[in-house]
């Protein structure tokens, strides 16, 4: 699976790349026809609530694509919740397409 991580107005470091490539690289388990994904980090300005740190991923399955939006205080917490919430879709679609 071909991933892309983009992390806008600010460098991310090699481990949290690397962390999320490996928590979705565990999805082709759930889904095997996965071609490839994009994931967008961003900081979110949100006054004192500091949970401001948003993972957005989109992966590309054949006439579909999976989409996954979360937040959190970390983007560690945030990329694992949005990867739990792409594996439920992984898993719906494989069972529709089975």
């Amino acid at each position: 699976m071909n991933l892309n991580v983009h992390s806008i107005h600010f460098t991310a470091d090699t481990k949290l790349v690397s962390f999320i490539k490996e928590k979705l690289t565990k999805l082709t388990l759930f889904n095997d026809s996965i071609h490839s994904g994009d994931v967008f980090l961003r900081l979110e300005h949100d006054g004192d609530n500091r949970e401001n740190k948003v993972v957005e991923i989109r992966l590309a399955i054949p006439g579909n694509d999976l989409f996954a939006k979360r937040q959190g205080r970390s983007f560690e917490e945030a990329a694992v919740n949005a990867v739990e919430a792409l594996r439920s879709q992984a898993e719906r679609t494989q069972r529709e397409n089975a």
